[in-house]
């Protein structure tokens, strides 16, 4: 009745690092009860659900999932997921990595805590991201470089459409939803801004809302408040700076990413890291 069959295909352009970027996708009908794991990827990993039911298992509890719904497994989760005995699955996936993974996952609204997106409530809620994924899996065996491209604009579509999902699950109150959708669109405003001497209240007052009513909605999301979570962005970015551009200067880079005061720059980086930029920069230099 079902008939198991298994097909994958890497992306042509080789990665090992980047910004953000495909290594493969795939597609298989499995047989029943047909397990993987327990087991750790140092990638992240989507699957979508096209037909049939299983279970999704991580350390914390198992999620039973259905058509129409998709997991993400995050770099270095432990796993397992098992096909129904009755109705084994069948799903797509695709595993991607990159400097900018993070952010795009955190932007879609998946979590460590919160990793699968349910099909949407309405019994004729329709997906594109079957389509999306097998037009990619397509666009891999032609072999063409072009289709590295393609392969990322069709991991953006996806993530939209789970975005929309997952904004959907968190509507138990409306108010709850609302509350997540102003803690995302902080988190962009800051991530596309904080090379500027932007403040919370430059932040605040482009979103509408009052400063304290923010800060605490944040801090509710994410465990930090926004001064911390803007601060530990532009820390976290010049620890890149510091790494990846050595003919800048400690000034420069903390010029870079908003920071004006290069002594404030120093203490607060050891603040976070435990040595000063310069001695970071100096631990990480390779000789010649």
């Amino acid at each position: 009745m079902h008939d198991k069959f298994y097909q994958v295909a890497p992306n042509p352009v080789f990665h090992d690092s980047g910004s953000l970027y495909v290594l493969f996708t795939g597609e298989s009908q499995t047989a029943p009860a047909h397990r993987l794991g327990p087991k750790i990827y140092d990638y992240y990993l989507y699957h979508y659900v096209a037909e049939g039911r299983g279970q999704f298992i991580t350390e914390d509890r198992t999620y039973k999932l259905s058509s129409g719904d998709s997991f993400l497994i995050h770099p270095g989760q432990l796993v397992s997921y098992v096909s129904d005995q009755q109705q084994p699955w069948h799903y797509h996936w695709v595993a991607f990595a990159g400097q900018q993974a993070d952010e795009l996952v955190q932007q879609t609204g998946f979590r460590a805590g919160f990793p699968v997106a349910r099909r949407g409530q309405l019994a004729d809620a329709t997906s594109d991201i079957g389509h999306h994924l097998s037009a990619m899996l397509q666009a891999f065996y032609t072999q063409k470089d072009s289709s590295d491209l393609s392969a990322l604009g069709y991991l953006h579509l996806i993530m939209a459409e789970a975005s929309e999902q997952l904004t959907q699950q968190a509507a138990l109150p409306g108010a709850e939803s609302i509350t997540r959708r102003t803690v995302k669109q902080m988190i962009h405003y800051m991530s596309s801004q904080y090379a500027h001497p932007v403040s919370i209240e430059d932040m605040c007052s482009s979103i509408g809302y009052n400063r304290a009513y923010m800060s605490r909605i944040f801090k509710k999301e994410t465990g930090m408040t926004p001064v911390t979570y803007l601060l530990k962005l532009r820390i976290d970015k010049a620890r890149q700076l510091l790494r990846e551009r050595p003919e800048l200067s400690t000034q420069q880079i903390a010029a870079s990413v908003g920071l004006t005061d290069a002594l404030y720059f120093s203490k607060q980086f050891r603040r976070f890291y435990g040595v000063s930029p310069s001695q970071y920069r100096a631990s990480i230099q390779r000789p010649g």
